[in-house]
């Protein structure tokens, strides 16, 4: 995501903690107007998202999105099933490594690409508890190491 008019509206931070992302995919997201109003005010969240195919089709569950701040009685449901956009070749793609493989699909991002609203999904394996206690010790050694390359360059 290298474009310079493309505007991230929510990440799902969780999903790189609970989950091994193997490979990544973007989709466009079939929205009503006050939904992507409210996304423009970035009021999105990913926690206990996911993404299932059901007939041929993939469709991103439990992303809740806030009903619109200047919206009417027609204001959209915020956890309504929404339908994902990718092509036929990708999805088949990924019904054949979910089968077969145990994988899941989660919702990485939310973002605007120009002015399109489009979600990047990850092909991702669940962590075991282990994995996550190593990535948190990592993720502690490394910041142990720039605080001690910060100190040796002030003195």
């Amino acid at each position: 995501m290298t474009s310079e008019s493309s505007k991230i509206v929510t990440i799902n931070r969780k999903a790189y903690h609970d989950y091994i992302i193997l490979e990544t995919y973007e989709a466009g997201i079939e929205l009503v107007g006050t939904e992507v109003k409210s996304l423009r005010e970035g009021k999105c969240n990913l926690k206990d998202s996911y993404a299932t195919i059901k007939d041929g089709e993939i469709f991103l569950l439990n992303v809740h999105i806030s009903p619109y701040s200047h919206g009417t009685a027609f204001n959209h449901e915020p956890t309504r099933t929404r339908k994902l956009l990718l092509h036929r070749s990708e999805i088949d793609k990924l019904t054949g490594k979910i089968k077969e493989r145990g994988l899941t699909l989660v919702p990485l991002k939310v973002y605007f690409k120009k002015g399109r609203a489009k979600v990047e999904l990850g092909l991702a394996k669940g962590k075991h508890t282990y994995d996550k206690r190593k990535d948190i010790a990592k993720r502690d050694t490394e910041r142990e190491l720039k605080r001690e390359m910060k100190q040796k360059v002030k003195y």
